[in-house]
């Protein structure tokens, strides 16, 4: 949820107060989560998820996710 509020900031220009009253989620909640440091497993999570594009991009788009 707080990766929504966060984008909605970042494409729309909607500020993060009224995201958080809309979506009913405290302002304190939102910027802890923003202020928190990457951890080890986000980490690792992304390196897959590119490693899974790069896959998919290099076999064309035709490899689906049995065989990557």
């Amino acid at each position: 949820m707080a990766g929504v509020i966060n984008d909605r900031k970042a494409e729309q220009n909607i500020p993060h107060t009224l995201a958080c009253r809309v979506l009913g989620v405290s302002e304190s909640w939102f910027y802890k989560w923003r202020d928190s440091p990457v951890t080890a497993r986000e980490v690792r999570r992304g390196r897959l998820a590119d490693a899974i594009r790069q896959i998919f991009q290099e076999s064309g788009g035709t490899y689906g996710s049995p065989k990557i």
